[in-house]
């Protein structure tokens, strides 16, 4: 149960201090006060979770204080303290903002059950709290904490928000599946964010972008002279990441040996260094991500069964945007935004045509080619709106297939050569690193290379 920061406020001292022994005995921070006034004191000088407060006291009564103290703060909970003949009062005293009531005298297990009630609805607050500020598109999280945004308005993304809401207090493994660019570590980052290891670090690793050897020093550390060029012991990820949460993009990417550590880890929550023999155990929830289909990979026996069952403890699958459309206008309006104060620059909405070209789009490469579309817009307006000339289109036929077409859901015509020209862009950007561009693009290295091939362009 979450201990809380509990002020008695109660004239008799005997049952004011029997109260306050009580309490903190079960592990709460106590203040106490004699009277009302002393009460108010406390409150404007300290913060408290819950106030037992005595409805009948010399000076200010309890209804005047409870008033009082919703003035001055109204997020603290108050449960009235009251004699029998005063539970009309103390009805009343709830119907003015008090929680609830208890009668005199005071049961502690009673006690017990309405502290734990106020401990529970407190959480479940906290927790609402954030994730109404995801649905307004306000950033989550504090320093050192990604501060993209989750924005949407369709039901589907609104259930998969709830959903990460009721896992993130358990210590379940999590396997997220979804396309690239769908927003998969922005999941990650949310739970880890609800989850009672917010307080410490969320660690990203991507398990595609580094060769076998390197990603099992990147994950375990390694010993001085473990391996050519390793001159000195390098701490883990697994050890940075102790107490919180390790994001692995790309699981299904990771090589049968490293699997096998993994599995270990999952199993035993132990581990050994690269080229070490010291046994070394963390507490890290492992929360990991792949846009492949694991179970045709564990099928094809190039991912092992068992550590497909250990990481897919609890699955969430994040929609495609083209099966999200209601998000489109959302996002187009963050993105924006955010690329117009980025660059200085006065950007106060879309052409309706535009927005028409953009609502039809089927986006490939998901929120992250929305994303590099805008930005690209915003950087080469010049005026105050966005216009299609703006938009990376030579076409504008009236109506873009909705669809995606054939395997790899390649489109045709204009789509084909706005998706060349982001290739192009993505390229430029990333000094013509494979790996950095198939990120910008949401795409995996491998359907990069396919790309570049297909519409023979050169590679870096």
């Amino acid at each position: 149960m979450k201990k809380l920061s509990i002020l008695v406020v109660e004239d008799g001292r005997s049952q004011r201090e029997m109260l306050r022994d009580f309490l903190r005995k079960e592990g709460h921070v106590v203040g106490e006060a004699e009277n009302g006034e002393r009460a108010i004191q406390h409150v404007r000088e300290g913060h408290y979770d819950l106030i037992l407060l005595d409805y009948r006291m010399p000076g200010m009564d309890g209804m005047q204080v409870l008033r009082t103290v919703k003035g001055i703060n109204p997020e603290i909970d108050i449960v009235i303290v009251t004699a029998e003949g005063t539970i009309d009062m103390a009805v009343e005293a709830m119907k003015a903002g008090a929680l609830d009531y208890i009668t005199k005298p005071v049961e502690f297990e009673e006690l017990l059950i309405l502290v734990a009630r106020v401990a529970e609805r407190r959480t479940l607050l906290k927790e609402n709290e954030i994730l109404r500020g995801v649905f307004r598109g306000e950033p989550f999280g504090g320093k050192g904490v990604t501060t993209d945004r989750i924005v949407y308005r369709s039901e589907k993304m609104s259930a998969l928000i709830n959903m990460a809401g009721r896992v993130a207090v358990s210590r379940a493994t999590i396997l997220l599946q979804g396309e690239s660019g769908t927003g998969k570590e922005l999941f990650a980052r949310l739970i880890h964010q609800l989850s009672p290891r917010s307080a410490r670090p969320i660690i990203a690793v991507n398990c595609g972008a580094l060769h076998e050897n390197l990603l099992e020093s990147e994950l375990f550390g390694h010993e001085k002279g473990a391996f050519t060029g390793a001159t000195a012991r390098r701490i883990g990820r697994f050890e940075e990441a102790d107490g919180g949460t390790l994001f692995l993009d790309e699981i299904g990417e990771l090589s049968p040996p490293v699997q096998v550590k993994l599995l270990r880890f999952l199993q035993e929550h132990e581990f050994q260094r690269l080229g070490g023999n010291q046994t070394l155990r963390t507490d890290v929830r492992v929360i990991s991500a792949t846009n492949r289909d694991l179970e045709q990979r564990v099928k094809e026996g190039a991912f092992r069964e068992d550590l497909f069952y250990r990481l897919n403890v609890v699955m969430i699958s994040i929609p495609p945007l083209r099966e999200r459309k209601e998000d489109v206008p959302a996002l187009i309006d963050y993105f924006r935004k955010r690329y117009a104060d980025e660059n200085g620059k006065k950007i106060s909405g879309l052409s309706s045509e535009a927005q028409d070209v953009l609502l039809k789009y089927d986006y490939p490469g998901n929120v992250r080619e929305l994303e590099n579309i805008i930005e690209r817009a915003v950087v080469i307006a010049r005026e105050e709106v966005i216009f299609t000339e703006d938009l990376p289109f030579r076409d504008l036929p009236d109506a873009m297939p909705e669809a995606r077409q054939g395997e790899e859901g390649l489109l045709r015509g204009s789509v084909e050569e706005l998706e060349k020209r982001l290739i192009v862009e993505a390229m430029e950007k990333a000094g013509d690193h494979q790996s950095r561009a198939a990120d910008l693009l949401g795409i995996s290295e491998r359907m990069l290379r396919y790309k570049l091939k297909k519409y023979g362009l050169k590679a870096g």
